[in-house]
């Protein structure tokens, strides 16, 4: 079932995406919300600087592309790193393969990943979180900046390009996959899973969010993306493990960060000095009238 026939058609469901999941999160008009965001960019540097940060590495994701083809090419690491596993991937496809259990994977995979990324910065910036706001800004640059090393210096195929006995089912919903979406994803970047540390990264802050729902479903977007992965025909759980293991290491970073950038104590300090200065200036009034 072809639903996804470019890239701009991926762009516009991520844009809608967005918009239902900020209006999920906060209970609100998403538009406000998004007007919201925009705002509290244009007002405080700090949250500027983080969310510029964050865009700045995703960039360097592109760059690590040209940067590996003009490098000398590593050796093949597949059979190495996840040889052991054989082609299970194959026996789940055969298993539960049907048209639209492979669109929804391939939604989830291309559309709700980088939509519930976008909706969690409007959703807590909006909810005045500003540590889960800095927290995730962290951690999705640390696992791009962990990452990319990887790419570049410990190549492993994805697992449908090492065995005949596995499909990319990707291509039953996007066939253009291989000449429009792999500009943002070599073939050979495959360990760690940045879909399952990014996913997972989601969902543990999610669950601190305080929201029911929002935990709910950052839980439940990581487990339908980490299932899409194998599904797909993409990873091997050599890479899901090792994403798992990295979005564990970001997220405490990216709390203790997001706490230091918060600082609540330096608030609560604040507030008595500026108290002080109206006492002063209080007599000074009463005896001036």
């Amino acid at each position: 079932m072809i639903v996804f026939g470019s890239m701009k058609t991926i762009s516009a469901l991520t844009a809608v995406t967005v918009a239902l999941l900020v209006g999920y999160g906060t209970a609100r008009q998403p538009f406000a919300a998004a007007a919201a965001f925009v705002r509290k960019l244009y007002r405080s540097p700090k949250h500027a600087i983080f969310f510029m940060s964050l865009l700045l590495i995703m960039a360097l994701n592109k760059f690590e592309l040209r940067l590996e083809a003009a490098l000398p090419v590593p050796a093949d690491l597949t059979r190495t790193l996840a040889g052991w596993e054989g082609s299970w991937q194959g026996v789940l496809q055969r298993a539960l393969e049907s048209p639209w259990l492979t669109l929804v994977c391939a939604f989830f995979y291309l559309v709700v990943f980088q939509g519930f990324m976008v909706a969690s910065l409007i959703v807590y910036a909006k909810a005045g979180n500003d540590r889960l706001y800095y927290a995730l800004c962290v951690a999705l640059l640390l696992n791009y900046l962990i990452a990319v090393p990887f790419y570049l210096f410990v190549p492993v195929h994805e697992a449908w390009a090492a065995s005949p006995n596995i499909r990319f089912l990707m291509l039953d919903a996007f066939p253009s996959f291989e000449t429009q979406y792999r500009r943002l994803s070599g073939l050979d970047n495959c360990f760690p899973s940045l879909h399952t540390s990014i996913s997972v990264t989601m969902a543990l802050l999610a669950l601190r969010s305080g929201s029911r729902r929002w935990a709910i479903f950052g839980v439940a977007n990581a487990v339908v993306i980490l299932f899409s992965i194998f599904y797909l025909g993409i990873h091997w759980a050599t890479d899901m493990f090792a994403g798992f293991v990295l979005a564990c290491l970001v997220v405490a970073v990216g709390l203790k960060v997001g706490a230091w950038a918060d600082r609540p104590a330096l608030r609560r300090k604040r507030q008595p000095l500026i108290q002080d200065e109206f006492k002063k200036l209080a007599p000074s009034r009463l005896t001036d009238s």
